[in-house]
């Protein structure tokens, strides 16, 4: 059984609150942070772009000490109540141990990104029990539609998010019968794999572990499952949610992600879940990781309590 801890569930944002726009990873486009400051001011909320929320070296927006200023800035700043991430890409992890891991208990507040940000996710998890939002990064409101609705459902809102699968995400056909109710953990395969053997690596013993990627040939996705499989993770989990994965072609290989997904997982014993519409594809619905959830492969749903109270 999963070991008892302290759970912080932020508040629910209501109009009025000032929210931070970071960018702990890589560089972003100011149009698209722009954007995100239109969507989010429609919504009555008062986003504030961060100093460095704007720069560029290399394939980082900015330097280490730079982009954990902003969110160590925003984690301890009594206003925010929300601290979004600008986009992914690459770089969380190289400032994880620079958190200010102190700040989060004082004043837990709801923290948004996906894909590196899962590594943010899961610091925060780790160290602090801070219940957290994966979901559409802030350059992706530019979008609008549903990539804005569920995000303002999972930040302003009480109510759970019923995710059902959907035929036309290709990982549709990766589901095995059952149901089970657990922590929802995880996030972007590529970084959970990464994350092992640091003490970011959440404990996913009897958890719902949710997993998606993007441009992953099935052989890499092969490699990041067999690593989590000869780790003895993925043999302690209770299920498995699987968003979306898609890859550059596969050439003259007729072997695919969904292939390898089906192979690697389905003999583990647990309820499989694919088609989830979360991820890098056309829909990203938000969910809260740390929240209770129920995963039934036999309805195709994925019911997940909210990150906010």
């Amino acid at each position: 059984m999963p070991v008892s801890r302290t759970i912080l569930n932020p508040n629910v944002l209501r109009a009025g609150d000032a929210v931070a726009l970071v960018s702990p990873a890589g560089p972003v486009a100011e149009a698209r942070v722009q954007a995100a400051v239109r969507e989010l001011t429609s919504w009555g909320l008062r986003p504030r772009v961060y100093p460095h929320a704007l720069d560029a070296e290399h394939f980082l927006a900015g330097s280490d000490a730079n982009r954990v200023a902003d969110i160590n800035d925003a984690l301890a700043d009594p206003e925010i109540r929300a601290v979004l991430c600008n986009r992914g890409g690459y770089g969380v992890q190289r400032i994880l141990e620079l958190l200010d891991y102190d700040a989060v208990r004082r004043d837990p507040k709801l923290v948004v990104g996906f894909s590196d940000i899962t590594a943010l996710h899961a610091a925060l998890w780790n160290r602090t029990g801070l219940v957290t939002v994966h979901g559409p990064v802030a350059a992706q409101l530019e979008r609008g539609g549903e990539f804005a609705s569920t995000l303002r459902h999972a930040l302003m809102s009480t109510e759970p998010m019923v995710v059902q699968a959907d035929p036309a995400e290709p990982t549709f056909s990766v589901r095995t019968s059952g149901a089970v109710e657990g922590t929802l953990l995880g996030g972007n395969l590529s970084m959970l794999s990464t994350c092992v053997g640091t003490p970011f690596m959440p404990d996913l013993e009897g958890a719902i572990l949710l997993i998606e990627d993007v441009g992953e040939l099935a052989y890499r996705v092969d490699r990041l499952l067999t690593h989590l499989r000869n780790c003895g993770i993925l043999q302690r989990v209770g299920g498995i949610a699987i968003g979306q994965f898609s890859e550059p072609g596969h050439g003259n290989n007729p072997v695919t992600p969904p292939d390898v997904l089906i192979e690697r997982l389905a003999d583990l014993g647990v309820p499989l879940l694919g088609g989830l519409p979360i991820g890098h594809g056309d829909r990203n619905l938000a969910v809260a990781l740390g929240s209770r959830a129920t995963l039934d492969a036999d309805t195709g749903t994925l019911t997940v309590a909210p990150a906010a109270r």
